[in-house]
């Protein structure tokens, strides 16, 4: 079985990870999003908040599960019995970081390869980063998050 991890923080799942999950899914069996956790990072939902979310977004689509994780990623791949990194790249900086990545998780796990997909046009300027920007200035973001992720954010208070 072609299992696929899709690792980030995901705060929040934005059009583009969506996106890119729905792209991958000939490629593999199953994709698990792997929600990881960073304490450094203050962010729009609480890791159980991103999990729910996302399994929200996906919640009839049998072939992709949404986890949790901490530690390395290629830890969590052998875990799930992943073989496949998945990870989206919307310009020139994006490779170049995941590229070094990519090569650090091959010496830690030569089994784990890193398969990369660019951002589909019209999606490529959608991050995370800047829909918390936008969100926690008081913008619109419905046209960069899947409604059920927007419906959540709603609910919450800025």
């Amino acid at each position: 079985m072609k299992i696929a991890v899709f690792p980030g923080s995901f705060d929040p799942f934005t059009l583009a990870h969506q996106d890119l999950v729905e792209r991958a899914m000939p490629l593999f069996d199953k994709i698990i999003i792997a929600v990881g956790y960073n304490a450094n990072k203050k962010g729009m939902l609480d890791h159980d908040e991103r999990v729910d979310s996302i399994s929200r977004v996906f919640k009839d689509v049998s072939r992709v599960e949404v986890h949790k994780y901490k530690g390395l990623t290629v830890d969590f791949c052998k875990q799930v019995k992943a073989r496949f990194i998945l990870r989206g790249l919307r310009n020139t900086n994006d490779f170049e970081f995941e590229n070094a990545v990519a090569q650090n998780n091959l010496l830690l796990n030569n089994d784990v390869e890193s398969y990369f997909l660019m951002s589909r046009s019209g999606k490529a300027h959608i991050s995370s980063s800047i829909v918390r920007d936008v969100w926690f200035n008081g913008g619109d973001i419905s046209t960069m998050v899947p409604v059920s992720i927007l419906s959540l954010l709603n609910e919450k208070i800025r």
